[in-house]
């Protein structure tokens, strides 16, 4: 009697996981305009990284010790190998948001092939690294100013609340050799009009290639970090780096070709200028070209070109993408732009001394605007088909969106804190902050020969049979059959006037996928005792899920 009574507690148990609200996880599927893909995700406070299918279900994760958490960025390559940025929980020695530790490669068992570190009282990595085609990666860090130096360069410390400076420079590194192969510090590039004394002053509003020292809008007690760059990428063609620099409401373009020696100059490099700002945009007023009504960029992240996955011959190959957070009025927006060149001279143009675009006409905003607001972290990229994969990072919220500006696709990440969350749960705002989310396409070739099954989902008691529900099948319908017995328990029998092939699939509670066979006319009862005893998911053809006990 006590067995009876355990297994009706699991039905019901069952039936709640399917009937729940689902609130985590997949939310939209439109299965005939969404890219296909797999999504990677790293979220903040916890350790691993997921690969996920359109259905919102792992079909990989790379987990880490524990203590080690994302300092944001990780990427895929080419060959199946992952580059991914962490850091320890404690022990930090620089700290702000988007601090690092470690730059890591590991192969698609997760093995480590190397890392790199860079914590000390002096330097510290943070946010986000490029990988470039050489196998080289840039990196970015911050590197330590006393106030004497800081006021040797014309800043005005007594507007300084750190007792501290710490402005950011880039560095490359090839994993080989394990050495730092090219270096660029903004300290190398300033201009400002405070101290007359010092070599650097100048007339800003004339020199847009140098930065201005005493610019900046963090003005809080972390102030000593002073440009805070999130981002960065790079464009083979045109051998340059893009930066996002968010106190600064800025992106940078700078010029690679350049040495070392260069890029701390003033002359060299494709460009001539050496490691001077080739080109920014997003508010003039930081070169005094402006005023508070020219900025269109609030707090940016993930200013990138579009040339991954895209075709050489589209026009969109060079086009920038950014995710502007904090848009006046209180949503983000996903901008797409061209920065204006004359490619004879490779100069980004100017039109009244200022850099164009001077507003962005092709923006793209959820449909929902003020459902979608983070003000730091996300992330925007143009897929293959043309939509947008648009991550608001503080709400976990990742978007599909189609260029009809309709949600084709949408996930929440299902996390509290760093801890897995029930599906049903309501998540508040910073409750699964992510920094990225990122979509390869299916024959990107780091998927070349792996196994890319579903491995169940990141949220505990998945509604396994959502995503069935979503893309649907009319083919064959689960009440065209008849299951029995149910409990079963070694041979299951499906009586059925359908005659063509049917796939199906047992899943286990949280969504594992333990059993598949395939229906046809003349195999209709199979052997499931390899199945241990307890509650099951049937699925027949993508149709909605029927419990299934199985007994001793």
């Amino acid at each position: 009697m006590r067995i009876y009574f355990l297994l009706f507690i699991c039905m019901l148990f069952a039936f709640e996981i399917i009937t729940q609200d689902q609130t985590v996880g997949l939310l939209e599927y439109i299965e005939d305009d969404i890219s296909d893909g797999y999504t990677l995700i790293f979220p903040r406070k916890q350790s691993s990284v997921f690969l996920l299918n359109n259905c919102g279900e792992i079909v990989h994760e790379w987990k880490d010790d524990d203590g080690f958490v994302p300092n944001n960025a990780v990427y895929l390559m080419s060959n199946g190998n992952l580059v991914k940025c962490k850091k320890k929980e404690v022990g930090t020695s620089i700290g702000t948001g988007g601090g690092g530790f470690f730059v890591e490669i590991r192969s698609w068992e997760n093995d480590l092939i190397w890392s790199y570190e860079l914590n000390n009282e002096n330097a510290r990595l943070h946010h986000d690294v490029e990988v470039l085609p050489s196998g080289n990666i840039l990196m970015i860090a911050w590197e330590k100013k006393t106030l004497e130096e800081a006021e040797a360069s014309g800043k005005n410390i007594t507007e300084l609340n750190s007792n501290q400076f710490f402005p950011d420079f880039i560095f490359e590194v090839n994993p080989i050799l394990d050495q730092i192969v090219w270096e660029w510090h903004a300290w190398d590039h300033l201009i400002q009009d405070y101290d007359s004394t010092k070599s650097n002053y100048g007339i800003i509003r004339n020199h847009p290639e140098l930065i201005d020292i005493n610019f900046g809008d963090n003005d809080g007690s972390n102030d000593w970090d002073w440009l805070h760059i999130n981002a960065i990428d790079y464009n083979e063609e045109l051998d340059q780096i893009i930066v996002c620099v968010p106190y600064f409401n800025e992106l940078w373009i700078i010029d690679h070709s350049t040495t070392t020696e260069e890029a701390a100059s003033h002359v060299g490099g494709n460009s001539g200028k050496g490691g001077d700002l080739l080109y920014r945009v997003g508010n003039p007023r930081s070169y005094q070209r402006g005023g508070v009504s020219d900025q269109i960029l609030f707090f940016p992240h993930d200013a990138h070109w579009a040339n991954k996955f895209v075709e050489e011959s589209e026009t969109s190959v060079n086009e920038l993408f950014v995710f502007n957070n904090k848009v006046p009025g209180g949503y983000s927006k996903m901008e797409r732009f061209i920065a204006p060149m004359d490619y004879d001279s490779m100069a980004y143009l100017l039109s009244d001394s200022v850099y164009m675009p001077s507003l962005f006409k092709n923006s793209i905003t959820h449909p929902d605007s003020f459902s979608f607001y983070s003000p730091g972290q996300s992330s925007v990229q143009l897929l293959t088909n043309n939509n947008i994969l648009a991550c608001s990072g503080t709400t976990g919220q990742i978007v599909e969106i189609s260029p009809l500006n309709k949600i084709v696709w949408e996930y929440i990440v299902p996390f509290k804190a760093g801890d897995q969350v029930t599906q049903g749960t309501e998540l508040e705002p910073m409750d699964n902050i992510t920094f990225r989310a990122f979509k390869y396409p299916t024959y990107y070739s780091a998927f070349d020969g792996k196994e890319l099954s579903s491995k169940g989902f990141i949220e505990l008691n998945p509604t396994i049979d959502y995503c069935d529900r979503l893309v649907g099948n009319d083919d064959v319908h689960s009440d065209q059959i008849n299951i029995y017995p149910n409990p079963v328990f070694e041979i299951l029998f499906f009586e059925t006037e359908v005659k063509k092939k049917t796939s199906f699939n047992i899943y286990n509670l949280i969504g594992v996928k333990v059993y598949s066979n395939i229906l046809d006319e003349e195999t209709r009862q199979f052997d499931i005792s390899c199945l241990t005893t307890g509650i099951y998911f049937l699925k027949i053809n993508g149709q909605k899920a029927i419990k299934l006990i199985k007994a001793h």
